[in-house]
């Protein structure tokens, strides 16, 4: 749950990078999310309840994919060709700094 805070608190931040951690967990609870609103909003007969989730988290949900690909040293352009984002998601970051910012995971371990 605190990946999933850490991206809602870089709200538009789309400087840096992010680990595959935090894009795959802000995914998975966004999904548990939508899921469950829309029970809930089938149930109290608002089905916009969702949608209006979803419009609510575009933003971050863009600035994390954007920071995902920094961390696989791609511009957030990338973020445009179908799929490909998807492919380099899955990859392992650059291993120390790159153009984008120092490595997140490093800066993870240092602090534990």
């Amino acid at each position: 749950m605190d990946w999933y805070l850490a991206v809602l608190k870089k709200y538009a931040d789309f400087n840096g990078r992010a680990r595959r951690k935090e894009l795959w967990t802000f995914v998975l609870i966004n999904f548990a999310i939508s899921i469950a609103l829309g029970v809930v909003g089938g149930i109290l007969n608002f089905n916009a309840l969702g949608g209006i989730y979803q419009l609510a988290v575009v933003v971050p949900s863009i600035a994390v994919s954007i920071r995902r690909l920094h961390d696989v040293e791609k511009s957030g352009w990338f973020l445009l060709i179908p799929i490909y984002p998807i492919v380099l998601a899955f990859m392992e970051g650059t291993k120390g700094d790159n153009k984008y910012g120092p490595d997140p995971k490093a800066a993870a371990i240092t602090t534990q």
